[in-house]
């Protein structure tokens, strides 16, 4: 077996805003602007990364009503990945939208795709019981 002499890939973090900051001031209304990114360190290799968050909050667009849902994102990225602070400001913003699940589930991912261009990415809402059903909606992207 050989060992490898190469040096190690270096994170560039010149680009991003959000992450390291102290006070993070949560935005009134939502924003794909929010997202950053950061160029993939193994660009020539297929690999999955998987964000959850199970804190997810928006509103019913006719009651006003607060839903709260389980949010999975899994993508393959490509020259570019989405950078976590910034993708938690992003999905915190839709506390205050007014917006059925299917069209946000379907929003997210045409924004982080807009951002990131990955080889592939799936977006998940897990939303909780209203009036005792439980909705899910998946929507995915594949590049052609």
């Amino acid at each position: 077996m050989s060992v490898s002499t190469k040096a190690p890939p270096v994170d560039d973090v010149h680009e991003l805003k959000s992450l390291g900051q102290g006070a993070v001031a949560y935005p009134k209304t939502v924003s794909p602007e929010l997202l950053e990114t950061f160029p993939n360190a193994f660009p020539g290799r297929r690999y999955t990364v998987t964000f959850h968050t199970s804190e997810f909050t928006s509103l019913c667009p006719k009651t006003g009503q607060p839903d709260f849902g389980t949010i999975t994102i899994r993508y393959v990225p490509d020259a570019r990945c989405i950078e976590s602070k910034s993708l938690k400001l992003y999905l915190f913003s839709y506390r205050n939208e007014g917006v059925f699940m299917e069209t946000l589930t379907n929003r997210i991912l045409d924004d982080l795709t807009a951002a990131c261009a990955p080889l592939e990415m799936e977006v998940t809402g897990d939303f909780a019981a209203r009036g005792g059903i439980t909705i899910s909606v998946t929507a995915d992207y594949r590049r052609p």
